[in-house]
């Protein structure tokens, strides 16, 4: 199974996040959506599993949880915004792979057997950090972070 990470879109959909996530047949947004309209766009492409992230407190944002439990390919998948509220939202047994946004850093490491990833910022740029998302192939567990900054796009 093909899984668009993303997270930190912080109100901004960039057309060429849509461009990366065509084909994913599920997406995970990790928090600080920032529009209702961004979560709108991308249930167009896949089915969505999203979280609350901090700047996630308008109406619309109540609805989404703070942490989400998501089961791909038969592997567990636990969902939070902020890895350090890991304790306040310990993950369930068997989870194989945490993901988390919040730092907009793009980072993927393995403790103790878990997975954790970030797939950093989708949405504007903050410092000079780089605006990525990432896409997991759950069949070989191969996380590829994708730099929307050099991606170019074909339009037809």
């Amino acid at each position: 199974m093909r899984i668009g990470v993303i997270s930190d879109t912080h109100g901004l959909l960039r057309p060429e996040a849509v461009a990366a996530l065509r084909g994913c047949e599920r997406i995970v947004h990790a928090g600080d959506v920032g529009a209702a309209e961004i979560l709108d766009t991308l249930k167009a492409i896949a089915p969505v599993t999203a979280v609350r992230g901090n700047v996630d407190t308008a109406d619309w944002a109540d609805a989404l949880p703070e942490a989400a439990l998501l089961e791909a390919d038969g592997c567990k998948i636990w969902v939070l915004h902020n890895r350090n509220d890991l304790s306040s939202h310990p993950p369930h047994p068997g989870v194989r792979l945490i993901v988390t946004g919040h730092s907009h850093q793009p980072h993927s490491e393995t403790i103790d057997g878990v997975v954790y990833l970030n797939p950093g910022s989708a949405g504007p740029r903050r410092f000079r950090l780089p605006i990525t998302l990432a896409i997991l192939e759950t069949a070989s567990w191969r996380i590829e972070f994708i730099d929307l900054a050099q991606t170019q796009l074909t339009v037809t």
